[in-house]
């Protein structure tokens, strides 16, 4: 055997070993696409060899035994030789570019040139295996075939890279899916533990309120009787601190069955600006709200809800009535509505007081808890409740720049199409 044979044989028995040694994993496709240029250059002693990928017009390198800028990854597919072999589907063989003339300007300077489709299981054409030499070459039906066992090694490579990406976004979509799914499970299974908890504390409640308001009816009736009296004035003092405490009292019972009760609501068409509007005269009327402006931006536009407006009513004027005891005399009040989406609205009230400490923010809606000597705890938790039977939320910022505001955001009406 002459030496030309036996460096032959020596270079077929690297390239089967590279070909033996190719393993492919999903997460380094570039790694193993590079193999593959290193081992077609070294088959057809060439100076070049990339793997490009064509998507319609344009065609990408996403492998090269060389190194190349990325400016230099992207081609038009007409303007590359390439295009022979992505048409037709077939490998294309230029041994020397004087025989090929007319592809001159599409060989980028090479003289020889073997491109090689790269076909997926489905049949379809996705790019080439390329290889260009500085001069002339020939290579036979053999090499070439072994040239196509690189590409169908690559495009597989491809196609399953492809197949894992497709299944790792499937993935993710499937797991945010089973979490979006298991906290609106949780959700509900908390709102109906929160449902039955709050059916047997008003039932109890009812129970209990009833037992009250009866005798404190009657209490309250005897007190009232006492005022036709001629009472000395310290009897009138006394007189005067048992009925407000009997009248703290009985709210207190009204407030007890208003945050127990389950929220039925007597829904309507409700449109914001004109609700609001009407509001105003009695909340600028309070005992609260003397002293104090209370400033009303509107919204720009109608904006219509479903609504149980006396249940809103009793949301609002807690709100104001809280924002004016926050704030001193000759001090603004402002309620605004702002449009945050084509489905939701936000009614805010906002005041310039002493900002609330943040560790006591998230308490302000639970029962019972009040920052006011003389707060029962439960008017924001009702404001809660009401917001949330209405598919809405209650909002609660403050900091010592921005003063503190209360927002409820509330579904807007969807008008027919």
């Amino acid at each position: 055997m002459d030496r030309q044979n036996i460096q032959r044989a020596e270079q077929w028995q690297a390239v089967l070993k590279a070909l033996s040694t190719l393993s492919y994993r999903s997460h380094d496709l570039n790694g193993y696409l590079h193999e593959i240029t290193c081992g077609v250059s070294q088959l057809l002693n060439s100076d070049w060899s990339i793997v490009t990928i064509h998507e319609e017009s344009k065609g990408q390198v996403v492998a090269s035994n060389l190194d190349i800028e990325d400016a230099e990854n992207s081609f038009l597919v007409h303007e590359s030789v390439s295009e022979i072999v992505v048409r037709s589907g077939q490998p294309f063989f230029i041994d020397d570019i004087k025989h090929r003339p007319e592809e001159a300007n599409r060989m980028e300077g090479y003289v020889c040139y073997l491109g090689v489709p790269l076909r997926v299981s489905q049949g379809d054409v996705i790019g080439t295996i390329c290889s260009f030499s500085m001069q002339p070459q020939h290579y036979d039906a053999e090499t070439i075939s072994t040239v196509e066992l690189f590409a169908e090694r690559a495009a597989t490579a491809i196609d399953n890279y492809r197949l894992y990406q497709k299944q790792q976004q499937f993935n993710e979509l499937l797991e945010a899916e089973v979490t979006k799914r298991t906290k609106e499970l949780h959700t509900a299974q908390a709102k109906l533990i929160e449902h039955e908890r709050l059916a047997a504390i008003g039932e109890f409640a009812a129970m209990i309120v009833h037992e009250i308001r009866n005798p404190l009816t009657t209490v309250q009736m005897g007190l009232n009787y006492f005022t036709r009296l001629d009472l000395p004035q310290p009897a009138q003092d006394r007189l005067s601190l048992a009925r407000d405490e009997a009248e703290r009292l009985a709210n207190l019972l009204q407030e007890i069955l208003s945050y127990s009760k389950p929220q039925n609501l007597k829904l309507a068409e409700v449109d914001v600006h004109i609700f609001i509007q009407k509001l105003l005269v009695p909340l600028r009327s309070m005992p609260e709200a003397q002293g104090r402006a209370i400033e009303y931006l509107p919204l720009h536009s109608p904006a219509l809800i479903l609504a149980d407006s006396d249940k809103l009513k009793q949301v609002f004027i807690n709100l104001i009535r809280n924002a004016c005891e926050a704030v001193g005399v000759g001090e603004i009040v402002r309620w605004s509505v702002v449009q945050i989406s084509a489905e939701q609205i936000c009614i805010s009230v906002h005041n310039g007081g002493a900002p609330i400490p943040g560790d006591v923010l998230p308490q302000l809606t639970l029962p019972f808890y009040s920052t006011k000597a003389e707060g029962t705890g439960l008017g924001l938790a009702i404001v809660k409740r009401i917001l949330e039977a209405h598919n809405g939320e209650l909002l609660i910022e403050s900091s010592e720049t921005k003063g503190t505001i209360f927002s409820a955001r509330l579904p807007l009406r969807r008008l027919a199409q």
